[in-house]
């Protein structure tokens, strides 16, 4: 089979398209062939080695070296143990506990990082849905506790995570504010967001608006700053962001967050996986669809991490294997 490979850290040069062998389900695992893989900052990250946390998977050079977690396909074999699907299944799921491996023709995957996908869609448009979707999910629902006349934040709003967001915190009822670059902010107003916030010309956290919860994409601000920007009881999760951003909140969030029902400031704990019912639910119901900004074939995966990487997507972007 065909797969994109990368030996070392580095650029999207790094990519190469090879001919390796195909993999075969362990007793517990599904073979599914692979239609669709999205790109996520993980992946991102993981190609860079940086932030160097990410390193965790290989120090020196990457232990996983053929990326993607997000894919969407169909079930060409299962193992023996697996009871939930069969050949012929189209399915969706996260692969980052599982060996990441989807930007390829074929790969094995546990039975417990997959789920029916909606026959409604697409396969890119599932592909689109497991990381980012279910971490807008989790953060706007789960643990951001969004329910109608609810004033919510979304920074860095025009990626992957932040279209999820607007759509199912809009779907709960609230009042969404977007943050984002110029170009992405009217894709955001289309998708449902009440208010349009520039980031180069204004910095929300000093125009004296207070908000319920802020979900920050690209956090690279103060815990202290997102603290006085919240409403009392109001929330703040931390999605992704600078390396300093991160560890400030895993340590001084928990410090600062004011108990029991005062301000609470944290990282989101994503759990892989948890809530693709869910996702189908609100695409079936036409509440949430994916925005994907554009779908290269494989053989182009360098250019479309090259794409990812100028920071110019909006949504998500996806790449077919077939």
């Amino acid at each position: 089979m065909k797969a994109v490979v990368y030996e070392r850290y580095g650029t999207p040069d790094e990519l190469v398209l090879k001919e390796i062998e195909r993999p075969v389900p362990k007793d517990n695992e599904a073979l599914v062939k692979v239609h669709a893989v999205s790109i996520n900052s993980w992946d991102w990250d993981m190609l860079r080695g940086r932030p160097y946390i990410v390193r965790m998977w290989g120090l020196l050079k990457p232990k996983y070296q053929i990326p993607g977690a997000d894919i969407a396909g169909r079930v060409e074999a299962v193992g023996k143990n697996v009871a939930k699907f069969q050949p012929g299944d189209e399915v969706f799921g996260d692969l980052c506990e599982n060996g990441w491996g989807g930007f390829a023709e074929y790969v094995c995957a546990r039975d417990d990082a997959l789920a029916l996908k909606s026959p409604r869609m697409t396969f890119e448009e599932a592909a689109a849905i497991p990381q980012a979707g279910l971490m807008a999910l989790q953060s706007i629902r789960d643990k951001g506790e969004t329910n109608p006349g609810k004033c919510v934040l979304i920074n860095g709003a025009g990626g992957g995570v932040g279209t999820f967001a607007v759509q199912i915190a809009k779907t709960l009822g609230a009042e969404v504010t977007v943050v984002d670059a110029s170009h992405k902010l009217e894709l955001l107003k289309s998708i449902g967001a009440d208010h349009l916030i520039d980031y180069r010309k204004t910095d929300f956290t000093k125009n004296g608006k207070l908000y319920d919860l802020i979900v920050d994409v690209v956090a690279r601000r103060s815990v202290f700053e997102y603290k006085r920007t919240l409403n009392p009881g109001g929330i703040f999760l931390m999605v992704g962001g600078t390396g300093s951003a991160i560890i400030q909140a895993m340590v001084l969030g928990p410090l600062i967050s004011e108990s029991p029902k005062g301000k609470r400031l944290g990282i989101l704990a994503h759990k892989p996986n948890k809530g693709l019912d869910a996702m189908n639910e609100f695409f079936e119901s036409d509440k949430v669809k994916p925005v994907i900004d554009r779908v290269f074939p494989l053989d182009e995966v360098a250019d479309a991490f090259a794409y990812y990487g100028s920071g110019r997507f909006k949504g998500k972007v996806v790449v077919r294997c077939v």
